[in-house]
């Protein structure tokens, strides 16, 4: 088991929320917990994963996520079995949608 941290600045602060998952772990999967964070701009992103070795494409990964969406004031955590560079992005997306999509009272 290997565990990455990725800090990227200058986000926009996305409104607060409560914490949502999405993705199941699984075989060739993975699951994104997304939470609010009091920190201005920062995205912090802390990816759990059986696959050791592959800290740089993470990296290409998650920083391709941040220019996309500028998402700030946010931690992500990356629970990984395997899953592609495609499958995570495709969570990553599907779990900021999730987090900043308005709740019902």
């Amino acid at each position: 088991m290997e565990r990455l941290y990725f800090d990227f600045d200058g986000g926009r602060d996305v409104p607060p929320g409560a914490p949502c998952i999405v993705g199941v772990l699984g075989s060739g999967n993975l699951e994104v917990l997304v939470e609010s964070t009091g920190e201005s701009g920062r995205c912090a992103i802390e990816v759990n994963t059986a696959s050791a070795g592959f800290a740089r494409i993470w990296k290409a990964v998650l920083a391709d996520f941040f220019e996309r969406h500028r998402a700030g004031s946010l931690r992500i955590l990356v629970n990984d079995a395997g899953a592609t560079p495609a499958t995570v992005a495709l969570r990553l997306d599907q779990a900021l949608e999730a987090f900043a999509k308005p709740r019902k009272s």
